[in-house]
């Protein structure tokens, strides 16, 4: 067998606006392991890299792909541990290994974009996975558009990104607030470290005049004193998101959460070692009382695919951040479709 790796460029359908900027492409890294048996059958698994966000958005970060495409091997027990600094290559390779236990028998197999990983009654198309409607940034009619799509299509867990213009973000939260209550509309933000320390004890207090369920990350990350602080006294309960990205190793993750004490925690396998550095997530947070939720990064369908069928299997109740596919013009062919506010596999 041989694994191979490509980069690949997804284009998007609008620019998609964060506080951190606006995106117009998405880098990412395909590892393709073809076998030599008589289908020559071929899995795909997907590092996605994100530039500018990834631990691993390093110089040597092709070096080392192309050193574990050419050292690969199914019988290396401590291939994970191997690659903890390397979080995306992490997930890329674990789609990888389980494609490849699971369809042991190659005649099985069928579809190299859209395998069934984690067999349910989700990739049996009998059960969704609720999810939220992600509303990006930029101009206001451009954000309310987006917010009216959602609503039609009842959504009852929306997701807006705010730091940018805090006045007029708020204003259309407040709309929100007034026709729909909150339990009929969960609102979360996601401020991307958008506000200062004093900006965002100001901005949790509105929210939580307008009962918002949560904000994501609201000062940039590693500010780990003033991050404790607004966990501590906060009246709008607090996600941390990219304050978990880069963070490899177990005992620091303990340190981290045991010290600043979030409320939620946001889990993107691809920043973040994947499903098994998700768990390692989970586990810590739950010993500490927070909650959580997982979203996926701008992946490519195949990543989604392999994150979504995961994320079913830990039986969350809450809306997950997994509707992304659709953005993008040369996205890969999926079985993945989002009916009112689920994600089905179809």
């Amino acid at each position: 067998m041989k694994l191979i790796y490509q980069s690949y460029e997804l284009r998007f359908k609008n620019p998609a606006g964060t506080s951190r900027g606006v995106l117009n492409v998405k880098e990412t890294f395909l590892i393709n392991l073809q076998t030599k048996d008589e289908n020559e059958t071929e899995f795909y698994g997907e590092c996605g890299l994100f530039r500018g966000l990834s631990a691993d958005d390093r110089p040597d970060y092709e070096q080392k792909l192309d050193s574990v495409c050419k050292n690969f091997d199914l019988k290396n027990p401590g291939w994970w541990e191997e690659l903890r600094e390397f979080p995306s290559i992490q997930f890329g390779v674990e789609q990888i290994r389980k494609a490849y236990q699971v369809y042991g028998s190659p005649s099985q197999f069928n579809d190299e974009f859209n395998p069934v990983l984690f067999p349910s009654e989700f990739t049996e198309g009998k059960k969704g996975i609720p999810i939220n409607g992600l509303i990006w940034m930029g101009e206001i009619d451009f954000m309310k558009a987006q917010i009216r799509e959602k609503l039609e299509n009842k959504f009852r867990c929306i997701k807006i990104k705010i730091g940018v213009n805090w006045k007029e973000e708020k204003e259309i939260l407040k709309k929100l607030r007034k026709e729909f209550s909150e339990d009929v509309l969960e609102l979360r933000v996601d401020a991307n470290g958008g506000f200062s320390y004093k900006e965002a004890k100001t901005v949790l207090e509105e929210l939580a005049y307008m009962k918002i369920h949560s904000i994501e990350q609201p000062i940039k990350s590693r500010q780990i004193q003033e991050m404790a602080d607004l966990c501590q006294n906060t009246p709008t309960p607090i996600a941390l998101d990219e304050e978990l990205i880069g963070v490899f190793y177990k005992d620091e993750k303990e340190k981290l959460i045991e010290t600043i004490k979030p409320q939620y925690i946001i889990l993107k396998p691809s920043l973040v070692g994947g499903w098994k550095g998700s768990e390692e997530w989970i586990e810590i947070a739950e010993n500490q009382n927070a909650g959580w939720w997982i979203t996926s990064a701008l992946e490519s369908n195949i990543g989604l695919n392999a994150i979504a069928q995961w994320a079913y299997t830990l039986n969350s109740p809450m809306p997950q951040g997994l509707g992304t596919g659709s953005l993008f013009k040369n996205n890969f062919h999926s079985r993945l479709k989002v009916t009112g506010d689920e994600l089905f596999f179809i």
